[in-house]
């Protein structure tokens, strides 16, 4: 931990060739890995992360480098180093750090996961996979993941914050894997928060292996999707990444900025149905993409995107929002010191709407019902998309019929959000790590159930068969 005399010296050392902002972000981070394979620990892994990371802006340019060497002789080393990106003179910036500990309102830890004996941890992984042995014979094999992070950081920037703050993410990753002759097919899900181990005893993790194995059981028969263009009802949780990959990335100030996204300069424009609101929120308490203060030192924000259709607002961080003339919502992250920080999302969702998930099965004649949606990719300056669906069914005169397996959505995510029609009551969140240009991050994605009318879909079925 460096002292606030040493940041203050520091920065100063930024500014003498004319910057007009200068930060520093110091991390010391613990990282724990188990794997589990079919009830026998396979590896135990331990990484402990330590350095800080400088920048220095000057407008609109900036200059970003990093150091594990955290005395303060590293740190003038590494801002002398960095200064010579200018060639001006000092402006005659004045700061006073202020010294705070960020307030625990959205993340309260009991325990830090570095603290935590291993044993404790791979407890729940042996009470995971307990629920999935010996369900059925064609799952040939369990795999358990156990992921922890203890993130301990100071900002300190010429604003005159000298903040701490203290993350704790972690999660519980369970995948099955089928096989029956020559078809297989696996399956996964998780459950896991920025939250303390004791946490978990909240959690239902039968429920969660029960999914897992059902999903994986049931899609290793399932006959190939047709493709055509259908309804499409994508259900809640994991789902909003669709969403998330779709849209949300087009409305980070990272794209926006730059006149690079399809949602560039649309703000107050309809862009959605009325139905439609959208939320990043990183204040939801302990919520896996929640932080007290982003990475910049902003408190985090509740930050309504999209309100009944309308655009309402971007997710900003200080630099984007010097070149859009706009505050920062408090969405500045990064994945570590090694990554100049920029505007991400935390936890991001579509608000309930008025039906419920009953209503949107029955009012469909004919279509397809995404239960789970597997990975994807999206193009965030024209919002094109393709998205495979890892759980899926067809719906046919109002009710459920039958699996199908190989099925991908494929659109635009603006003309999806005009599409949607229809909005449940069951809103709920699927964890994920999002990787963008300052690195790979815990977001949350979640959404009630929707339905869009008129998606393409691909898929290797054949009509008729």
């Amino acid at each position: 931990m460096f002292s606030i005399e040493t940041a203050t010296r520091v920065l100063n050392e930024c500014l003498t060739t004319g910057g007009d902002y200068a930060e520093i972000f110091f991390e010391d981070t613990y990282k724990g890995g188990i794997t589990m394979i079919s009830g026998k620990v396979d590896r135990v892994s331990t990484q402990h992360l330590y350095g800080a990371g400088i920048r220095i802006l000057k407008d609109l340019q900036e200059i970003y480098g990093y150091t594990s060497d955290c005395t303060e002789e590293g740190l003038l080393a590494l801002a002398r180093n960095l200064r010579t990106g200018y060639d001006g003179a000092p402006i005659g910036l004045r700061f006073t750090l202020k010294e705070e500990t960020a307030p625990a309102k959205n993340v309260r830890i009991d325990r830090e996961s570095e603290t935590v004996p291993p044993e404790e941890k791979i407890a729940y992984c042996r009470e995971l996979d307990g629920y999935m042995d010996g369900r059925d014979p064609r799952i040939v094999q369990r795999i358990i993941n156990f992921s922890d992070t203890t993130q301990h950081v100071t900002i300190a920037n010429t604003k005159g914050k000298f903040v701490h703050d203290v993350r704790n993410q972690q999660r519980i990753y369970a995948t099955a894997v089928a096989k029956d002759g020559e078809k297989s097919q696996s399956n996964g899900g998780s459950v896991g928060g920025n939250f303390g181990i004791d946490t978990f005893k909240q959690k239902d993790l039968k429920e969660l292996a029960d999914q897992v194995c059902n999903a994986c059981l049931t899609m290793l028969d399932a006959p190939e999707m047709v493709g055509g263009v259908y309804p499409v009802i994508i259900h809640n949780g994991f789902g909003g990444v669709l969403f998330h990959e779709a849209c949300g990335h087009s409305l980070e100030a990272t794209s926006v900025a730059y006149g690079m996204s399809v949602f560039s300069g649309k703000k107050g424009e309809k862009i959605a149905s009325d139905i439609v609101t959208a939320i990043d929120d990183g204040t939801i308490e302990n919520e896996w993409g929640s932080l007290n203060v982003d990475d910049e030192g902003n408190p985090t924000r509740k930050n309504v995107l999209i309100k009944n259709g309308v655009l309402n607002s971007y997710m900003i961080d200080d630099r984007n929002g010097r070149r859009m003339g706009m505050e920062s919502t408090g969405s500045s992250r990064r994945q570590s010191y090694r990554y100049s920080p920029t505007s991400r999302m935390t936890n991001t969702y579509i608000a309930n709407g008025e039906s419920t998930f009953e209503e949107i099965i029955a009012a469909t004649e004919y279509g397809l019902f995404a239960k789970s949606m597997g990975g994807g990719s999206v193009n965030p300056v024209t919002g094109e998309f393709n998205f495979a669906v890892s759980e899926g069914y067809m719906v046919e005169h109002g009710k459920i019929t039958h699996p199908v397996r190989g099925a991908t959505l494929i659109g635009n995510g603006a003309n999806a959000l005009m599409g949607i029609d229809m909005i449940a009551d069951n809103q709920s969140f699927g964890h994920g790590m999002c990787g963008s240009r300052s690195g790979s991050i815990p977001a949350n994605v979640g959404e009630p159930t929707i339905r869009i009318m008129n998606m393409t879909v691909g898929g290797n079925g054949k009509a008729g068969k």
